[in-house]
Order: structure tokens, then C-alpha cells, then sequence
């Protein structure tokens, strides 16, 4: 039997986050946050499947760029940086159909 796991949170400069760091360890890569000069170094953690960057309209951007413009952009110190949604998928389900119901689900809470 499947089960089902949503939860949201947010990520925010008052609770001490920031949103290059934790996009960073999401897709286990390095980011540099530009704001601090911290660099964020998640290239060796396993376990990533696959970490794609979802924007309205079906945009890109880099990964990094793209972090550091929202880091820049809000200014306070108690900022809501980021709203992450983490799903948990049936394990009944192949890998590659979790990911694109993930990828759709991205795609439309973006739009």
C-alpha cells in the first residue's frame, strides 16, 4: 500500500537559513552564496537522483545565478527566502515515473 507524505516549510534568514545553502545541498553541488562568500559544498553527498531547477513558463536559469539573485533580492533579516514542498512518492512506482510526476508537479506549482 502506497503511502502519501507532504510537508511545507519555509526557509528564512531568521531562523539562520539561506536559500543558497539549502539549494545547494538539495542538488549536491557547490554554490558560493555571493551575499556572504560562503561557499556551500554538497558535491559529495549521495543519494541525489536527479535536481532540476523549475521556473514559471518553463524558464531556465543557473542553478547558482539564480540563488544568489533571490538572496540579494530580499533585504530584511527575517526574509521568507524560500517555500521548499517536500513529497514523499510510492516506492511502488519505477524511478523514472516518480521523477516525472515530480518534474509535473514542480512544473505546476510554478505556473
Amino acid at each position: 500500500m502506497a503511502i502519501y507524505h507532504l510537508s511545507a516549510k519555509s526557509i528564512s534568514r531568521g531562523s539562520g537559513r539561506s536559500a543558497t545553502a539549502a539549494a545547494a545541498y538539495r542538488a549536491g553541488v557547490e554554490i558560493v552564496d555571493e551575499r556572504t562568500g560562503v561557499v556551500h559544498d554538497f558535491t559529495r553527498k549521495g543519494g541525489v537522483l536527479h535536481a532540476e531547477l523549475v521556473l514559471p513558463g518553463g524558464g531556465t536559469a543557473d542553478r547558482s545565478e539564480f540563488w544568489n539573485r533571490v538572496e540579494l533580492h530580499h533585504k530584511r533579516g527575517d526574509a521568507v527566502l524560500v517555500r521548499e514542498i517536500e513529497v514523499a512518492l510510492p516506492a511502488e512506482l519505477p524511478a523514472d515515473q516518480r521523477c516525472e510526476l515530480a518534474t509535473s508537479y514542480a512544473r505546476e506549482l510554478a505556473d
